[in-house]
C-alpha cells in the first residue's frame, strides 16, 4: 500500500468544495492507479488528505534497479499539479543479517562528501550534483553520507534515478560549540524545526535510507548528550519511521576530558602508543563504552567516526547493537574493508572523503623535508584543497580510488601508480592518516629518464610480476606494506611498463602503462554540446594534454586561457586539481596540473557560444554550444 499525502489550506473567504485528484504513474508512465477525494474547507482551514493506492507486483526501487513511480495530484477544476516521484522499496537492518533493502543484503560503500562543487563554490547547481553522483557511482561507491548538512534537492533527484543510497545528515553540532558563532547558539530553538524541515524536503526520496542527527557531537558522552540524542531520534521517529536513525560518533573525541586520567592508567603517553593501533584503545576501552552507551542506544544503527576497532567489542559487548564505520581514514580500506566483510553487525563504510574538497587545506597532502610550513592537521597557505579524496575537485580518480575498487572486488585487473620521481629520497616530514602517497597513474615522466623511482602496484593477488617491453624488470609480494598493494623499486626508462598479478603463481590480471608517443597537444571535450537556458544546466571541459595516442600526459604543466564568444554562457568556474595554489575560480587562465584542467560553462539565454581554449605553442581548441529556451 502506497499513501499519498497532500497537505491542503483555504487560503479563500468562503467554504470551498473540490476534490483532490491524484494518478499513479509507473517508471515507464503507464497508469497504474487513481483516486479522486472530495473535500470540504471552511475560510482558513487547512487539512491533510490521505489517498491509499494499492500497487500490484510493483517494481522495486534498489541500488541496482532505481525504478521511480511518479504520483499527479491537482484539485479539481484547477490547472496547476504537484509531481511527486517517489520509489517503493523496503529497508531493514539486523545486527545478524545487517542491512537489507528488498531482502536482498547491501554492504555500503560509501564515500562522505562536503557540499561545495569546487570551482563553483557553494552553489548547489542540479547538473554539478547530479554529475558528482555519476562519477562517484562509476568508480564504484553505492552510498554517499551528506556531511555534515542536508543533501540538495538536486542531489538527491540524482541517487534517485542513479539509485546511490543516502546517509542524510542534520547536523555539525548541538549545544556545545566548536567554533566561534557556530549553530550551536541556535540549536536550542531550531533543532525541531529544521529537522522537520529536512524530512520534509526528503522523505519522497527512496536513495534516502538513513537518517543521521549529528557528527562527532562533543556531548554525546554526557547524560545531557544522550537526553539530546533520544529526543531527537524519536522526533525523527514521529516524523519518518520508515528509516533507521543513525549519529557519528567518534568515541574519542567523546571522552577527551578524562584523557589525561585515561592515559595515567595506561602507563603513560609513550606506553599507550607503544601498542598496535596506538589511541584504539582510547576508542575501545571502558571509559568511551560507559559514556557513549546511553546516546548509543536511542540510535538504530550506530555511526562510528573512526573507531573500527570497536566492530569486533561491540559485537560482543552488544549484540543488538548495528554500526555503520560513518567515517574513516581513506588508505585504510583495505584493512577495513575485511572488517566489514567478517563482522555482520556492521554495514558498511564511509571514506573521509570521496570527493576533495575546499576547507582544511593540505588535511591529506604530504609534507615534505625543507618545504617548511606547519607540519599541522591543516597545511600553509597557499593550499587550497583538502587533498583527501578519492576524486579531485575536476572529477579525475586519483589512484586511490582504483584502489579502493580493487579492495571492494570490482575490479579484477591491477593498477599501476608511480610516485613522482622529483620526490624520491626526499624525506616526508609528516604524513597524516588522510594522506594517501604522492602517485599518478603515468609512465611519462621527460626529466626523470635513468632516475630511480617507486611503483605502486594495486592487485588482489599474491605477487606481481613487473615488466619493461617484455622484461622483468622486478617482482613483489602483495600487502607488505599496505592489502592489495605490492611496491617495487626500478629505474625509469620510456617504454611500455606492464603489471602481471599472480594468484597461487598463476596470473589473474595485467594492466600496462604506455610512455606517451610524440608531442603532447592541449584538447578539450565538452560533456555536453547543448544546454537548457536555466538555473540547473552546466557544461563541463575536460582540458588536458594528449598525446598522439591518447594518453594523457601529466607531466605537462602549462597555462590555459579559456575565452567565450557570445553570450549565450558565460564561464562560470575553471580549475585544476592543485591542491596548493593562489589561482582563482573566476579567473579565464589557470595552470594545468598532472596534464589537466577544468572548465564550466553556465547558460545565460538561447543562442550559440564559441568557446576558445588556447596555451602558449599550441593550436586553439574550439568548442561550439547550443543553448535551447527554457520554454
Amino acid at each position: 500500500m502506497i499513501d499519498v499525502d497532500t497537505a491542503l489550506t483555504n487560503a479563500g473567504l468562503v467554504t470551498g468544495q473540490l476534490s483532490v485528484d491524484t494518478i499513479m504513474l509507473s517508471p515507464q508512465g503507464d497508469i497504474v492507479e487513481k483516486d479522486e477525494t472530495p473535500v470540504t474547507l471552511a475560510p482558513g482551514e487547512s487539512t491533510l488528505i490521505r489517498q491509499r493506492f494499492y500497487v500490484q507486483d510493483p517494481a522495486l526501487w534498489g541500488p541496482d534497479s532505481p525504478h521511480l513511480y511518479t504520483a499527479r495530484t491537482q484539485l479539481s477544476g484547477q490547472g496547476d499539479e504537484v509531481l511527486t516521484t517517489f520509489g517503493i522499496r523496503d529497508i531493514t537492518v539486523d545486527p545478524r543479517k545487517g542491512l537489507r533493502i528488498n531482502g536482498e543484503p547491501v554492504l555500503l560503500r560509501g564515500a562522505c562528501i562536503h557540499s561545495d562543487n569546487g570551482p563553483l563554490g557553494a552553489a548547489a547547481i542540479g547538473r554539478a550534483d547530479e554529475r558528482r553522483i555519476e562519477l562517484l557511482k562509476s568508480a564504484g561507491f553505492n552510498a554517499i553520507r551528506a556531511a555534515h548538512n542536508p543533501a540538495s534537492p538536486a542531489l538527491l533527484d540524482a541517487c534517485d534515478r542513479l539509485g546511490m543510497l543516502v546517509m542524510d545528515e542534520a547536523f555539525d553540532v548541538w549545544t556545545r560549540f566548536k567554533t566561534t558563532d557556530d549553530y550551536a547558539f541556535d540549536f536550542p530553538q531550531w533543532w525541531a524545526m529544521d529537522l522537520e524541515s529536512m524530512i520534509a524536503k526528503d522523505r519522497n526520496h527512496p536513495s534516502v535510507i538513513m537518517y543521521s542527527i549529528g557528527n562527532e557531537i562533543a556531548e554525546v558522552g554526557t547524560p545531557h548528550g544522550a537526553r539530546w540524542a533520544r529526543r531527537m531520534a524519536e522526533h525523527v521517529r514521529a516524523l519518518d519511521p520508515s528509516r533507521p536513525v543513525t549519529n557519528g560518533v567518534n568515541p574519542f573525541l567523546a571522552v577527551m576530558d578524562e584523557l589525561p586520567a585515561i592515559l595515567e592508567a595506561a602507563g603513560g603517553l609513550n606506553e599507550a602508543m607503544s601498542v598496535e593501533g596506538g589511541f584504539d584503545f582510547v576508542g575501545t576501552g571502558e571509559t568511551a563504552t560507559r559514556r557513549t552507551a546511553e546516546s548509543s542506544a536511542a540510535l538504530d544503527v550506530l555511526g562510528l567516526n573512526y573507531s573500527e576497532a570497536r566492530y569486533a567489542v561491540d559485537r560482543d559487548l552488544f549484540p543488538h547493537r548495528v554500526i555503520v564505520g560513518s567515517e574513516t581514514f581513506p588508505g585504510a580500506i583495505g584493512k577495513n574493508w575485511e572488517a566489514v566483510q567478517r563482522n555482520p553487525n556492521v554495514i558498511g563504510d564511509f571514506t573521509w572523503t570521496g570527493w576533495d574538497y575546499l576547507g582544511e587545506v593540505g588535511l591529506g597532502a604530504l609534507a615534505y623535508e625543507g618545504e617548511g610550513g606547519s607540519g599541522g592537521l591543516e597545511r600553509e597557505f597557499p593550499f587550497l584543497t583538502a587533498w583527501c579524496g578519492d576524486i579531485d575537485i575536476t572529477g579525475w580518480r586519483r589512484p586511490l580510488s582504483f584502489y579502493r575498487e580493487i579492495v571492494f572486488g570490482m575490479r579484477a585487473e591491477p593498477y599501476i601508480a608511480v610516485r613522482r620521481p622529483e620526490r624520491h629520497g626526499v624525506p616526508i616530514a609528516s604524513q597524516s592518516t588522510w594522506a594517501w602517497s604522492d602517485s599518478v597513474s603515468s609512465w611519462t615522466w621527460p626529466a626523470s629518464e635513468g632516475d630511480p623511482v617507486t611503483v605502486e602496484v594495486y592487485a588482489d593477488a599474491d605477487e606481481v610480476i613487473l615488466m619493461l617491453d617484455e622484461a622483468e624488470i622486478g617482482r613483489a609480494e602483495v600487502g607488505t606494506e599496505r592489502p592489495f598493494m605490492a611496491v617495487l623499486q626500478t629505474a625509469y626508462r620510456p617504454g611500455r611498463l606492464t603489471a602481471v598479478a599472480l594468484r597461487d603463481g598463476k596470473e589473474c590480471g595485467q594492466t600496462t602503462l604506455n610512455t606517451a608517443p610524440g608531442r603532447a597537444r592541449l584538447t578539450a571535450v565538452s560533456d555536453s554540446a547543448s544546454l537548457i537556458a536555466d538555473d540547473q544546466s552546466l557544461a563541463f571541459v575536460a582540458i588536458e594534454f594528449r598525446a598522439e595516442d591518447d594518453t594523457l600526459v601529466t607531466s605537462e604543466e602549462h597555462p590555459v586561457t579559456v575565452t567565450v564568444d557570445g553570450d549565450a554562457v558565460v564561464l562560470a568556474g575553471l580549475c585544476s586539481a592543485n591542491p596548493k595554489t593562489t589561482e582563482r575560480f573566476d579567473a579565464d587562465v589557470w595552470n594545468t596540473f598532472d596534464g589537466r584542467a577544468l572548465a564550466v560553462l553556465r547558460p545565460t539565454r538561447a543562442g550559440v557560444a564559441t568557446v576558445s581554449i588556447s596555451s602558449p605553442g599550441e593550436d586553439t581548441v574550439t568548442i561550439e554550444v547550443t543553448v535551447q529556451d527554457a520554454g
